[in-house]
């Protein structure tokens, strides 16, 4: 079967934060929205027509998660990731952020240091700073259009406060498929210093051609130990408004010290349409999953191509994994508050302040490109229009 991708549906008016949240964020509604991280595709026929027959069934109560619903998660990680997990060790969040702040409540106290590879999603400062614990920066280096991780300096900060590592890996907001290597070299500094890694891994199933996604505690029994893994299928399957996240972890001691925490905040119940969705879309999504890929390969290429052909002066970080695209408009010399004011009033094109994300991220912008081609190549050449315009 082949899948549409190039229709524009209409999400206005549909209580839609990317869409409805417009006039509230960026002041004003008639922008290209490209900013929230969730796409503009319709998740995949056999997931809604899967909840469309569980509501016919009318009694929504309370609900519990089927083993079916762990089988579909453990075959999808054998299947895509090669990765062997048990029942035993899955745990349950409504999201990966919830799932992140429930992490830091079991594994530090206040006062402890908590690392941050900046650039780097921005809930996480908050999940940190609203905890009263303490962001440790250890910034990554952009070297030859790729994100590494600075060891040397990470090694140099750890102190016996330092408790845990936030790691975003597919890295969002640069699109790093991290490499084996340089997740076990990281395993295992924290191994020898006690660090607890919350890996979030909520892109994992979002990689492109060439690369390969190694889920964190797979590289080795060691690092598994210290490794609490965050999965979803919200990003892969546009599922995100259903709520439905889980955590891996094959240290019986950690798994139980989250969940502790999950049982505190009353959590863990399911949500009855996020459990159907999930177990759909796993045990029969990889042919939906394999098109949108080529989709968005499509759209990244149309990206890099318009800007070094139309505005060379902007450059882009290419992404080895997910929707989101990284932008360098350092060498147009616009200030980040002036290029905010022109993407927003003149361009009319909504997409994501780098200073979100670190202060590494001064210059940069996140665009989602997760959306039919055609808006992709209007917004391409409304920036285009609007950046010369001010550089003239």
């Amino acid at each position: 079967m082949n899948y549409n991708f190039d229709k524009i549906i209409s999400r206005k008016g549909t209580n839609c934060i990317k869409y409805d949240e417009l006039g509230t964020i960026f002041g004003r509604e008639d922008l290209i929205p490209m900013w929230v991280a969730d796409m503009d595709f319709k998740p995949p026929t056999f997931v809604t027509k899967a909840v469309q027959k569980r509501a016919e069934h009318s009694i929504l109560g309370y609900t519990l998660r089927p083993d079916s619903y762990y089988e579909a998660i453990i075959n999808w990680n054998k299947k895509c990731h090669g990765w062997t997990i048990q029942k035993e060790w899955i745990s349950n969040s409504p999201g990966v952020v919830p799932a992140v702040n429930m992490a830091i409540l079991a594994f530090s106290n206040p006062g402890d240091n908590i690392i941050l590879q900046t650039p780097i999603y921005f809930p996480f400062f908050d999940a940190v700073k609203l905890n009263n614990r303490k962001i440790l920066n250890n910034p990554l280096k952009l070297e030859n259009g790729r994100y590494k991780m600075d060891f040397v300096d990470l090694k140099k900060k750890i102190n016996s406060k330092t408790k845990m590592i936030l790691l975003s890996s597919p890295h969002n907001p640069g699109g790093n498929v991290w490499k084996r290597e340089e997740l076990k070299e990281l395993g295992d500094i924290c191994k020898e210093n006690n660090i607890i890694i919350l890996s979030d891994e909520i892109h994992n199933d979002l990689i492109f051609n060439g690369n390969t996604h190694t889920p964190t505690a797979s590289i080795s029994e060691e690092i598994a130990e210290i490794t609490l893994t965050c999965m979803a299928p919200s990003k892969t399957f546009n599922l995100a408004g259903l709520s439905t996240a889980y955590v891996i972890a094959s240290n019986k001691e950690i798994l139980n010290k989250y969940n502790a925490e999950v049982e505190k905040l009353h959590l863990g119940m399911g949500n009855t349409f996020g459990i159907t969705a999930l177990e759909a879309a796993y045990n029969h999504g990889e042919e939906w999953l394999k098109q949108l890929l080529q989709y968005l390969q499509e759209n990244v290429n149309t990206v890099d191509s318009f800007f070094k052909k139309e505005l060379p002066q902007v450059k882009i970080i290419i992404p080895e994994a997910t929707y989101l695209i990284w932008i360098d408009f350092r060498d147009t010399n616009i200030e980040p508050d002036k290029l905010n004011a022109i993407f927003i009033n003149h361009a009319k094109v909504a997409i994501t302040d780098g200073r979100m994300y670190g202060e590494e991220g001064k210059g940069f912008f996140r665009m989602n490109i997760a959306c039919p081609k055609s808006v992709v190549e209007t917004a391409l050449k409304r920036i285009k229009t609007a950046i010369l315009s001010q550089m003239k």
